[in-house]
């Protein structure tokens, strides 16, 4: 990239409010957290939504939204537990399509064990490509008719590529790929999965959309960039190497570590 990358970040509607002016300046791309909640999704959501878009008047930036993802194994082999899938991805892209958010986060369903055993049993891969088509189908028709692209996290992924080709196998824009930076590293200290970086050269011109936290390599601890032991300098050149402009966002817990993991990136020369 000839020009430093612009972060963004995820937050709740109220964190978008209180950081109104770090968000607004380079419009940076958001995320909102507050509709992946079940919760929240089988009660009247209307009233947030109105606030979510009164709050999002006159914003420039990208914006989507955290999908639903508690207990909802996307290669599932229930009929039944399927049609739940379907019932919250319909609501949460029903909501995207009321605020206009052009992305929305869905959770990769291959598991360390899946990994471990995929060549174990008999047709296990074809298995799971079957059982995730199955789900994802109806959903991934649906973002192309709101004209939101689904972005596939890792979670505990080990075999950065397996996402990728299952995302593929869809042959949708609509599905596209995203990489959480603490998922992989996660991965690559307790699994044995490749380094971060590598998940980034996977995902190549398929790679939406970024989670970035930092973390240990021991869990997933949504630390301040610069926290923990990511190498952000070999991240962010794969990134600077992409085909595409992947939606950069700050995924972090605790007071002002949003603004600390950009004035990290900042003094490190690797984004803005």
């Amino acid at each position: 990239m000839s020009e430093l990358p612009i972060v963004g970040a995820a937050l709740s509607l109220d964190q978008f409010v209180e950081m109104r002016d770090v968000m607004f300046d380079k419009d940076r791309d958001l995320e909102l957290q507050d509709f992946h909640n079940p919760q929240t999704l089988d009660s009247d959501y209307s009233g947030l939504v109105d606030r979510a878009k009164a709050a999002l008047e006159g914003y420039q930036g990208r914006h989507g939204i955290h999908g639903p993802f508690w207990d909802l194994p996307l290669a599932t082999w229930d009929p039944k537990i399927r049609e739940v899938i379907h019932d919250r991805m319909f609501k949460a892209l029903g909501i995207c399509e009321a605020l206009g958010s052009t992305h929305m986060v869905v959770h990769s369903p291959y598991l360390e064990w899946d990994h471990r055993n995929i060549m174990h049993y008999p047709n296990a891969k074809e298995g799971i490509f079957e059982r995730f088509q199955a789900t994802m189908a109806p959903v991934v028709k649906r973002a192309e008719e709101v004209g939101t692209t689904l972005v596939l996290e890792n979670i505990a992924d080990i075999d950065p590529h397996f996402r990728v080709e299952l995302a593929a196998s869809l042959a949708s824009d609509a599905l596209q790929i995203s990489v959480d930076t603490g998922h992989a590293h996660y991965a690559h200290g307790v699994c044995g999965a490749p380094p971060v970086d590598y998940f980034v050269k996977a995902a190549g011109g398929r790679l939406q959309h970024v989670h970035l936290q930092d973390a240990d390599g021991y869990a997933d601890r949504h630390w301040a960039l610069g926290e923990g032991t990511i190498r952000w300098d070999a991240v962010f050149r794969a990134i600077g190497q992409l085909s595409s402009k992947p939606r950069l966002i700050i995924e972090v817990y605790g007071d002002q570590s949003v603004e600390r993991s950009i004035t990290y990136l900042q003094k490190a020369g690797l984004a803005q």
